[in-house]
């Protein structure tokens, strides 16, 4: 089913996940039973993403291609500007085309390992704006985009040039947005505010990524531009050597944050479940009356 079906029709806050391909073989059976624990709660759809440099194509298709077969739920594929052509993308698209993949998450990707900046493939494409444009001219997709409430790690713009860098995506296609992970509300509110003031209708889904290990939340935030505040430092410090208290913790507050962003209207979560299952599980189930 589409994103932008799926969107339109549903009368309450959608559920979604985000995986990873994994490496070797038992990192794969691992993502399907996951997978399978995660179906007791419905997610509306399943994202799929494209490995750091563009370098797990052939797993990001095969793992929606049988998603889409063998599951009944709705994937989303993820395609990256990185290391690839007009043409190799076409041929892409026509093969998730063929397969009836009907969703796509368009993003510019990181660069790839061993280089520090962005560099556009030969005959490729620099910005997920241009990447969207192209992506509506190929076929019948529905495109999903990213956006930082907190701004883009590499913009000196900050919240500004996100919010004029999404209207542009917009405008080029996109149905709806899911942002980075961020833990202060408020910073995510004004963002909202901000794009409905700018004309931005489409759909903004906020990220949500529960703490499990705190060390490596810290690492992941430093490389996206993910803001941690004080109050989760403060709170997190003294117990971050004993996962279980982190894992529950990073629950207890992602049920809060997660609550007070339904209480707000937002359409639906979009949970970074690090291949895992437990906390989105423990998550959804203390928001049955929202959900």
């Amino acid at each position: 089913m589409k994103l932008s079906d799926i969107l339109s029709s549903a009368d309450k806050p959608l559920i979604s996940c985000e995986f990873f391909p994994p490496k070797t073989d038992k990192g794969e059976e691992n993502l399907w039973n996951c997978l399978n624990e995660l179906r007791s709660i419905n997610p509306a759809y399943i994202s799929v993403t494209y490995g750091a440099g563009g370098t797990t194509q052939d797993r990001t298709k095969g793992i929606v291609t049988r998603i889409k077969d063998e599951t009944g739920l709705s994937p989303v594929a993820h395609l990256t500007c990185v290391g690839a052509n007009k043409e190799e993308l076409a041929a892409l698209l026509a093969d998730y085309q063929a397969a009836g993949i009907e969703n796509i998450l368009a993003l510019r990707g990181d660069a790839p390992e061993g280089m520090d900046h962005f560099e556009a493939a030969a005959g490729g494409f620099s910005h997920a704006t241009d990447l969207i444009a192209f992506l509506r001219e190929q076929g019948d997709f529905s495109i999903a985009c990213a956006t930082y409430p907190e701004g883009h790690p590499e913009s000196k713009g900050g919240m500004a040039d996100d919010i004029r860098y999404l209207k542009i995506k917009q405008e080029n296609g996109a149905d709806a947005a899911v942002t980075q992970y961020f833990f202060d509300n408020d910073t995510f509110f004004r963002f909202r505010d901000d794009c409905r003031a700018a004309g931005i209708t489409l759909p903004i889904i906020p990220g949500i990524m529960p703490v499990g290990n705190f060390d490596q939340i810290v690492r992941f935030s430093s490389m996206c531009g993910a803001k941690i505040p004080d109050w989760l430092h403060e709170q997190m410090v003294p117990i971050k050597d004993n996962l279980d208290a982190v894992k529950a913790m990073g629950i207890e507050l992602a049920v809060k944050q997660c609550r007070e962003l339904l209480q707000a209207g937002v359409p639906g979560l979009h949970f970074y479940t690090l291949n895992k299952s437990e906390a989105t599980i423990a998550i959804r189930k203390k928001m049955t009356d929202l959900l």
